[in-house]
């Protein structure tokens, strides 16, 4: 027996903050219990720049994967699927040194490819799905909060 698709009202989105721009798509999407993370870069958040160290970049890169888990209700550790896009993979072991630092669990399945050049000259871009635990209240979006002010 097929199973039922998702009703729309249990899709929520993170959007984009505005300091990032009005490009057309949001940081992150919640189907159900999934949570699909688009594609992060490593900006400095002062100088909207790719700063020119890379460990420095690895570290901004997975600073705000980390922060778009955390508005969505979830961290690090909730993560199923990581993929990684790195323009130099020389950067390999530098990247998987930063990287494991910030999971105090398990790791999650993940694939690092080889890219050609990234947009505005990142090294590294990072997009996963996590999934929320069962024990986890609903994430603080303005979805959610609509259906509270609803009930």
């Amino acid at each position: 027996m097929p199973q039922k698709t998702k009703r729309r009202d249990e899709i929520s989105r993170i959007p984009l903050p505005a300091s990032l721009g009005s490009f057309p798509f949001s940081m992150g999407v919640f189907a159900g219990n999934t949570f699909y993370l688009s594609g992060h870069i490593g900006l400095d958040p002062q100088t909207k720049k790719v700063p020119t160290d890379a460990e420095q970049e690895a570290r901004l890169v997975l600073d705000s994967f980390r922060e778009t888990l955390a508005r969505a209700g979830l961290r690090m550790d909730d993560l199923v699927f990581a993929q990684i896009f790195c323009s130099d993979v020389s950067l390999f072991e530098k990247f998987n040194a930063i990287y494991r630092s910030y999971f105090s669990g398990e790791f999650p399945a993940r694939a690092f490819l080889g890219s050609g050049p990234l947009l505005f000259g990142a090294r590294f871009e990072i997009q996963g799905i996590a999934v929320k635990p069962a024990t986890q209240p609903e994430p603080r979006t303005k979805r959610a909060a609509r259906k509270r002010r609803k009930r």
